[in-house]
């Protein structure tokens, strides 16, 4: 019979994906040995995997980092995608870039009909092709191991022939200052294309992302009509939004 601590340890994994021996056992406040114990029955059953002295959902471990990512946060990631699709209409055009808060919006979409999209995501791609009547096209080039998302000239070329009602966004940092930022050149050069085709711009982004500075700067809040979140933001970045014309829309 499963205990609450099962429960707890099914929790963690569900939260976490792979995790140590070790810290179960501290996380859990008992011995290395009954952690061994407790996990002996979810292996048995098929449902966690042990792997090197962690252990993991059977479902999960070896996953891709980008479905890593898309666990984390997801619950603010959702609300916000549903958010953001609540702005959307049957027959807009919209164009999303890689990311697992816009592949979230792909998700919240689908309940939309006649669709144009573009995306340079195979995720995204994937989740809004051959269904209710949508139109997608996918930016070419070479798609990446950990999201399947396609950078670089060809896909640059590719949208900026294109003009639509949503250019939405994610972002990696978003700081009052800089403005919106990324980690990554490539992916910040394929989104600043993105949102100067838009009739209107947006950025996705859970709360994590304020007060925090990345590599690559973007685009400055000039350049982005609404900025769609989880949560209320500091005073500072609040008034800096206001001064830019940019609208907040914190999801409900």
């Amino acid at each position: 019979m499963l205990s609450k601590r099962h429960a707890e340890i099914m929790r963690i994994l569900a939260d976490e994906g792979t995790v140590t021996i070790a810290d179960l056992a501290a996380r859990l406040g008992v011995s290395l040995e009954t952690v061994r114990r407790d996990v002996r029955p979810l292996t048995d059953s098929g449902s966690v995997l042990k792997i090197h002295g962690a252990v993991g959902l059977a479902g999960q471990v070896g996953e891709a980092p980008f479905q890593r990512r898309m666990r984390e946060n997801a619950e603010a990631k959702r609300r916000i995608a549903r958010e953001m699709a609540g702005l959307i209409q049957d027959g807009d055009s919209v164009m999303l870039d890689t990311g697992t808060t816009t592949s979230f919006v792909a998700r919240e979409l689908l309940g939309h009909r006649r669709l144009t999209v573009v995306t340079n995501s195979s995720d995204i791609a994937r989740t809004l092709a051959t269904v209710n009547g949508n139109k997608v096209y996918m930016a070419g080039g070479e798609l990446r191991s950990d999201s399947g998302a396609a950078f670089g000239v060809s896909a640059i070329e590719f949208i900026s022939k294109f003009s639509v009602t949503h250019a939405i966004i994610s972002a990696g940092a978003i700081d009052a200052a800089a403005g919106v930022m990324d980690f990554d050149l490539e992916e910040a050069e394929f989104a600043r294309m993105m949102i100067s085709r838009g009739e209107r711009s947006y950025v996705v982004t859970d709360h994590t992302k304020f007060g925090r500075r990345g590599l690559v700067s973007v685009a400055g809040f000039d350049a982005i009509g609404h900025l769609v979140t989880d949560a209320a933001v500091e005073d500072e970045l609040s008034a800096v939004l206001a001064a830019h014309g940019t609208r907040l829309v914190v999801a409900g």
